[in-house]
């Protein structure tokens, strides 16, 4: 089995409660909004220094002939399929030891008090770079660019620029490094091969041995003697042979003199690659600044008037709630839903509720004191008696033969306490509300 929970809200004791605790939601909100107002000029200011790095991923150059690098993560399908950001790898190595913890050693960086007041172990030692980290620092590959941000927060405006400025240079650095080592590596790989295939080269050019091929054409006539001649014939024989291990030895040879100079046209290649390594990929499109003094962050007054408004209302609302329900005197939120606000007013209402109720017998329960001229027109009712509201046998004697009860009471008056238990009273006796007045 289901069951429904229907949540009606009355908006118009919504609209009662909050009016009638309007001095209280002035004020909170006023203090709210001058506290974050005034905290733009008190509280301390932040700057935030940002720069731009272009880093072209073919490294120091973009010709594929000169450069052994140049297709090193290029992106292209391999990168797409991957789903990883362009320059994933770049900012890693941004955000790498090799790089930040020079940056902490250059800036200075060391653990402050916790709370700026309590000193700890760690207090003037320099700060890790997991720390480092998880200060305001932020790298960003911007979606769809070889375009990594740097940006970096601080109290003071100098650091702000001189970290951002050191990861910058340290970044560099590290890929000059980075670069001369692959070329050096490179370098001295082709250099190895190649001595080994000169030094082959030499020794097959040494062992060569046959007749050329040109030695062969003046044999024709041997050729035909070798017809009637025993002797002539071991003569062609030989000098075939002769012929076959030359042209053996000269294809050798060949193939030899062509690898040499493949490594050659390669050393002379990585050896251009290595003049190159001094250069870094890395561009610097938008290089970092020193901030004027009035350029911080934050605070900001736009940003605090508005968060001002914004929890001035939030904080009015919670003072209106927590006065409701803890007040000592009767509130809205005390109230049922079957009320009149305005007894003179909607006089005409609490009538045609009597008229409806003829033949029944109904109690008013007063808090408190009623206009004269109100308790004459109700008198006129036979079927309507009036008594004292109080924790008393008079009062349980009041409501003990009555078919329905109208309570009236006035906000901010009324004792809160004293309004909850006759409340109770009546609901314990199963005796129905019928209306709640409120009177001036």
């Amino acid at each position: 089995n289901e069951i429904d929970e229907e949540i009606t809200l009355n908006f118009k004791k919504i609209f009662f409660a909050l009016w009638s605790r309007k001095s209280l939601i002035f004020v909170v909100f006023v203090i709210t909004f001058i506290v974050f107002v005034t905290s733009t000029f008190v509280c301390a200011k932040k700057w935030k220094v940002s720069a731009d790095l272009y880093v072209n991923k073919a490294n120091s150059s973009n010709s594929f002939d000169i450069n052994p690098y140049a297709i090193e993560e290029s992106g292209g399908l391999a990168s797409m399929l991957s789903g990883n950001a362009p320059l994933a790898n770049e900012v890693e190595l941004m955000k790498s030891a090799l790089v930040i913890d020079k940056v902490i050693k250059e800036n200075d960086l060391r653990y402050g008090k916790a709370y700026g007041f309590i000193p700890t172990k760690k207090t003037g030692e320099l700060i890790s770079t997991d720390k480092f980290l998880k200060r305001k620092i932020l790298f960003e590959n911007k979606k769809g660019t070889h375009v990594v941000s740097i940006s970096y927060t601080s109290k003071s405006r100098e650091e702000a620029y001189n970290v951002v400025n050191s990861i910058i240079t340290n970044y560099i650095a590290l890929h000059k490094e980075i670069n001369s080592e692959k070329s050096k590596f490179d370098k001295q790989i082709i250099e190895t091969e190649y001595a080994k295939a000169k030094e082959e080269l030499n020794k097959k050019v040494k062992a060569a041995s046959g007749l050329p091929a040109v030695a062969i054409s003046g044999v024709g006539n041997l050729s035909a003697l070798s017809a009637f001649s025993t002797s002539a014939q071991k003569a062609v024989s030989t000098m075939q042979g002769q012929y076959i291990a030359g042209e053996k030895s000269r294809v050798e040879i060949s193939e030899d003199a062509e690898k040499v100079a493949n490594l050659s046209s390669k050393l002379e290649w990585a050896r251009l690659v290595e003049d190159m390594s001094d250069s870094s990929k890395v561009l610097v499109i938008k290089a970092p600044r020193l901030l004027k003094d009035w350029e911080y962050a934050s605070p900001k007054l736009f940003t605090n008037i508005l968060l001002g408004i914004i929890f001035g209302i939030l904080f009015s609302l919670c003072a209106v709630v927590y006065k409701e329900i803890t007040d000592r005197k009767l509130s809205y939120s005390m109230l049922g839903d079957n009320i009149i606000y305005n007894l003179e007013k909607d006089f005409s209402e609490l009538k045609r509720l009597l008229l409806s109720q003829k033949g029944k017998s109904i109690t008013v329960v007063a808090f408190n004191g009623v206009d004269e001229n109100i308790i004459e027109e109700l008198r006129k009712f036979n079927n309507l008696k009036y008594i004292k509201a109080e924790l008393s046998e008079e009062f349980l004697q009041g409501i003990e033969n009555t078919d329905g009860t109208i309570l009236f009471a006035t906000i901010n008056q009324t004792d809160a306490t004293l309004y909850k238990q006759i409340k109770e009273i009546l609901t314990e006796h199963k005796k129905i509300i019928l209306k709640e007045v409120l009177v001036s």
